[in-house]
């Protein structure tokens, strides 16, 4: 469920404008080669105000990025009128409920989540996964960047569910509920329709070494 603190978030704090080396290493390892960018349709889950769908858009390929705020969207729209002019021959951007996507089934090559779906309870991110895995192509792609357990500001502040906090600490307090994944959960989160073929686990320090922020990637392909 959308927290409607990311719509003040995303209108008075800056953001950054380019993809995670993680996303571009996925993106090309997967989609580089085709002979035609334009063919494959990739879609991002709160894609926020657009760095990666920035990324997809400069890179050829056909897209869509949804999400809960409209400051987003409308920074992401600003920002590809500027530096894409084609940009909408080939995309579209959405304010909507990604636990309740506007597309078709099966109509997308990729579906990204980075760092989206943490930010709901253990009920309403199985739903998003499950929509995820609906719109996706068989045999189609699946990454999700995650916050993993024992991430810098787990278990601080309010809890409001298993895993599940109003972070106290940390670079997730202030920016509303927080999910940390426990690394032998992901199986059970992830949709079955999604078979997973890696879980990364990516990490860094901060505050000389004394505070480490934990990630999960969870990288899967559609079987049916």
């Amino acid at each position: 469920m959308f927290n409607s603190i990311w719509n003040d978030l995303f209108a008075h704090q800056s953001w950054g404008k380019y993809p995670s080396e993680d996303l571009i290493r996925f993106v090309a390892r997967n989609f580089y080669k085709r002979p035609d960018r334009s063919d494959v349709v990739l879609l991002e889950v709160g894609c926020g105000p657009g760095a990666n769908i920035w990324f997809l858009a400069r890179e050829g390929f056909r897209f869509a990025g949804i999400d809960g705020s409209e400051s987003a969207i409308l920074q992401a729209g600003q920002r590809l009128d500027g530096e894409i002019q084609d940009w909408k021959r080939r995309g579209s951007l959405h304010v909507g409920d990604v636990e309740n996507l506007p597309f078709e089934d099966r109509q997308f090559d990729a579906v990204i989540d980075h760092e989206c779906v943490y930010c709901n309870g253990l009920k309403s991110s199985q739903r998003i996964y499950q929509e995820m895995a609906r719109v996706l192509k068989p045999g189609g792609k699946f990454f999700s960047r995650t916050f993993e357990q024992g991430s810098w500001g787990d278990n601080t502040g309010e809890k409001l569910d298993d895993n599940y906090f109003n972070v106290a600490e940390g670079p997730l307090a202030g920016k509303g509920a927080s999910r940390f994944t426990p690394i032998d959960s992901v199986s059970g989160l992830i949709d079955p329709r999604i078979r997973i073929d890696a879980v990364e686990r990516v990490a860094r320090t901060e505050n000389g070494g004394q505070n480490e922020i934990r990630e999960l990637i969870i990288l899967g392909t559609k079987t049916e």
